[in-house]
């Protein structure tokens, strides 16, 4: 049986390829199911994640096929929601490279990374209300704070694509590259974030995903945990001990 997940791991950083080609990377339940036991492993063993899709397609979107006959009771367990909430709030930091469609939950599991990077193909968009549904798994909470209120509401209400172009011109993706240097790019930015203390950059991501509410308190908390840590004693003596060498 093909893989769905094609899983790469290194000390530092997971790389997961979506790969269903026959559906241009269509999210269905096996694949929800991965994502899941991935989420496990991520949790368990810290890393940064790396995701994108085979064939020059991120996700087409949920499998209609399976969505057409889900019910009531199939829409109130979130059974993408769940998948890409844990994606969210995994210890360290996701990266999606997005190259071709990334549209309906497609979209939404890139809406759940940290950092979104495309190509000049990229094209990514909510067409669920032209289906009959709701972009249900993320997109209406997260969409918002990403690109602002009213272009999350043009997009989410219209169904329409941004072209990869209007995507980083909104700030939904951080840079493009070409095709076939877009894993390159992701992998450079993981290394660069490797490169940090591994406690600063978790404490970092638990900051900037808490709420309003919370801060700064929790900053302030998150601060005196690494000004007592051994590594930032290390990492400040080694930067002024360069300093003092030019």
């Amino acid at each position: 049986m093909a893989e769905i997940l094609r899983i790469e791991r290194t000390e530092a950083h997971v790389t997961a390829i979506l790969d269903r080609p026959e559906t241009r990377n269509a999210i269905d339940q096996a694949m929800i199911d991965e994502l899941h036991a991935l989420c496990t492993e991520l949790e368990e063993h810290p890393r940064i994640l790396i995701i994108a899709g085979s064939g020059g397609v991120f996700a087409s979107g949920a499998d209609i096929a399976q969505l057409r006959d889900r019910r009531a009771q199939d829409a109130r367990r979130g059974i993408n929601t769940m998948a890409f909430r844990r994606i969210r709030q995994l210890p360290m930091p996701v990266i999606a490279a997005i190259d071709g469609y990334a549209l309906g939950g497609g979209a939404e599991l890139a809406y759940a990374a940290d950092i979104r990077i495309g190509t000049p193909s990229t094209r990514i968009g909510n067409p669920e209300t032209g289906l009959g549904i709701i972009a249900a798994a993320g997109a209406t909470w997260r969409l918002p704070q990403i690109v602002g209120e009213a272009r999350a509401a043009e997009l989410l209400l219209t169904g329409r694509q941004l072209t990869a172009d209007e995507a980083l011109a909104w700030g939904l993706l951080s840079s493009l590259h070409e095709s076939e240097d877009l894993l390159a790019a992701a992998h450079a930015i993981a290394d660069r974030i490797a490169a940090n203390d591994p406690l600063a950059t978790r404490h970092t991501k638990t900051a900037l995903l808490a709420a309003a509410d919370r801060h700064p308190d929790i900053e302030l908390e998150l601060q005196a945990e690494l000004f007592e840590s051994p590594e930032k004693h290390r990492r400040m003596t080694a930067f002024l001990d360069r300093r003092n060498r030019r």
